[in-house]
């Protein structure tokens, strides 16, 4: 009987979806598994002499492989919240997806390279012409000089109202962060929205 119960729990638990979306090489793939706690589905592929002229690996260059469809990753906040990340491919010859992959998300983190920033502008503007609302997570790589986010909000032009903060994608506590704060802002958003009349 004890089974059963559980079982209900599980059929009434609540999913969210969240996107993490940014340019090629950003770090999307990195930050899904850095925190999922399932091995991440991956659908990463070689990069071969065919992408050569196609993809820019400018700042990148010695990325091997690259996104061809979606990352995805799980966390369960408790029994009856469960988060689902999407990483979406950066390449635009695969934007084509991210329409399909955006239907039902609550919100994105839109992880951006300071090396590169130009790469996550058509992200910014994906989620802003669909009232999605999103977080800029800043990855903070290494050899990168390391901006202000207030440095960033201008070179982005995004409001007060988005939050950018400086993340390790490759760090759990640091992609849990900024979960938290994509699933804060997705709240406050959803307050600032007028009731219908």
């Amino acid at each position: 009987m004890a089974s059963a119960n559980s079982d209900d729990r599980r059929l009434r638990a609540t999913a969210v979806k969240l996107l993490i979306a940014g340019g090629f090489g950003v770090g999307k793939t990195t930050m899904v598994g850095s925190v999922s706690e399932v091995p991440p589905l991956r659908t990463e592929e070689m990069l071969t002499s065919a992408s050569e002229g196609v993809d820019d690996l400018s700042g990148v260059e010695q990325k091997s492989t690259t996104t061809v469809a979606l990352d995805f990753g799980r966390i369960t906040i408790s029994p009856d919240l469960i988060l689902y990340l999407f990483g979406t491919p950066g390449q635009d010859r695969f934007w084509f997806m991210w329409d399909e992959l955006a239907q039902g998300a609550l919100g994105a983190v839109v992880l951006a390279d300071t090396r590169r920033l130009e790469t996550c502008f058509p992200a910014v503007d994906f989620f802003e012409r669909r009232g999605l609302p999103f977080v800029v997570g800043v990855n903070c790589f290494d050899s990168a000089y390391r901006y202000g986010t207030e440095e960033v909000r201008a070179a982005l032009d995004v409001g007060p109202h988005v939050p950018v903060l400086l993340c390790d994608a490759r760090d759990r506590e640091s992609t849990k962060q900024v979960l938290v704060t994509l699933i804060q802002h997705v709240m406050a958003s959803a307050n600032m929205v007028p009731a219908p009349y």
